[in-house]
């Protein structure tokens, strides 16, 4: 039951037609996995822990630098040198103290990734990295839930939801190519376009509202103001969600 206290807070959006006190209460009830609270991960955060989901899980193994200020809009210069899930979740909690939130501080990794996404209902990458993008898609398709894509360079964006068994996974999208690891050039209103979609497609699907980026790829071009979309086909030989996956 929502309190007195949430029917307010949460009036404008509760007025939205489809929404209702019904969707309030999905998303107190829903817990998403954030993977990394930096350029991405801080607009998905923010976005989701004022829509009132109920359990935000954060993991990030990194410390705050001033070279993150640029686009991690969770941080200020004082917390340099915190860890970015402690530090995350506290400005988190002040934002809305009626939610929960769990905070990681480790690598996620092949040995522990299962364990780290838990129970979470959904996954969301907010990583910097393909090799992580991959163990979390395959954790999705494992798990069977659904996992958030988003990715920035630049001015430029992408952002791809997939629905274990009902869309095309990362791995159709990229066929496990990997790219070497380099410092990434990126404006902060970048990710903050993109996060917020993917925090948008979070709340869509909690909510059971409107059409999912599945089967999908949205790319954003700051810098002409484009969005443009790609159809995505699901790999029937796809190693990770194919008919016979090799898992």
């Amino acid at each position: 039951m929502l309190s007195k206290k949430e029917l307010k807070r949460y009036d404008r959006q509760i007025m939205i037609p489809g929404f209702g006190a019904a969707g309030q209460e999905k998303l107190k009830k829903a817990k998403v996995f954030i993977a990394g609270v930096g350029g991405l991960g801080s607009p998905v955060a923010l976005y989701l822990a004022a829509a009132g989901i109920g359990t935000l899980r954060i993991a990030d193994h990194d410390t705050i630098e001033l070279s993150n200020l640029n686009r991690q809009v969770l941080y200020r210069e004082k917390d340099i040198g915190e860890e970015k899930a402690a530090s995350a979740a506290a400005k988190l909690k002040k934002l809305n103290p009626q939610i929960k939130i769990e905070t990681i501080s480790e690598t996620i990794s092949e040995a522990n990734v299962a364990k780290l996404v838990g129970d979470s209902d959904m996954i969301v990458d907010a990583m910097d990295n393909l090799p992580t993008r991959y163990l979390l898609n395959r954790t999705a398709i494992q798990k069977n839930i659904p996992f958030f894509h988003g990715a920035v360079y630049g001015f430029e964006g992408r952002a791809m939801t997939v629905i274990p068994g009902k869309s095309a996974c990362l791995n159709c999208l990229y066929h496990g190519v990997i790219v070497p690891e380099e410092k990434t050039p990126v404006i902060g209103v970048t990710p903050a376009v993109i996060g917020c979609i993917q925090a948008t497609e979070v709340i869509k699907y909690i909510l059971g509202m409107g059409e999912l980026l599945t089967g999908r790829l949205l790319n954003y071009d700051g810098l002409r103001m484009k969005f443009t979309e790609f159809s995505i086909k699901k790999d029937p030989g796809c190693a990770i969600c194919g008919k016979a996956p090799g898992r």
